[in-house]
């Protein structure tokens, strides 16, 4: 059984650029700065392929925070293996398909936040939850990426989830686009 969330789908035409990466389990272990580094270098990379018109500073930023965003969620809820980042730029539009394995129970708490988050206004519920976290100290600030993403950056976010019955663990990928003006 697949599990899909969201409406963001990887479509890469035949002008696209491309560029595809494997994060390696081993021999380093996957940290927190792998994400950062990886996110900066492809938000450069991306930023200097942008259609004319388009505000690079702009695109750098915009690209290098989804990613990273979504990088550290995949690093952090890592069960075992690899993480693989493809990622497109056609003219204004850029896409990115993050794909990694994480365990079952991981993969049940994500959905039920995702049907949270999906099922209300992004820029409303970022608002609560930021509120909750400042008179909160316990409030685990959630989807705050996410929420992010979505409400301030207006990215289209999709998630699929696959069970794989040869090692109990689920396969999970996220797709994301952005559209620049």
């Amino acid at each position: 059984m697949t599990v899909t969330f969201g409406h963001a789908e990887l479509t890469n035409g035949p002008s696209a650029t491309t560029l595809h990466i494997t994060l390696a389990a081993e021999p380093l272990e996957l940290s927190w700065q792998h994400c950062g580094t990886t996110s900066d270098f492809l938000g450069d990379y991306f930023a200097k392929c942008c259609a004319k018109g388009v505000d690079q500073v702009d695109a750098r930023h915009s690209i290098g925070y989804l990613l990273n965003e979504i990088l550290e969620n995949a690093v952090k809820f890592r069960h075992d293996g690899n993480i693989e980042i493809s990622c497109s730029l056609d003219g204004n539009h850029f896409e990115s398909e993050i794909s990694n394995v994480i365990d079952p129970a991981t993969a049940e708490k994500f959905q039920e936040l995702l049907r949270e988050i999906l099922a209300r206004d992004p820029g409303e519920l970022l608002l609560e939850r930021i509120e909750a976290n400042a008179t909160d100290l316990d409030s685990s600030g959630s989807g705050l990426g996410l929420l992010t993403l979505m409400s301030d950056y207006d990215a289209k976010l999709g998630w699929r989830f696959t069970p794989d019955a040869s090692n109990g663990s689920v396969n999970l990928k996220t797709v994301a686009a952005l559209t620049f003006s």
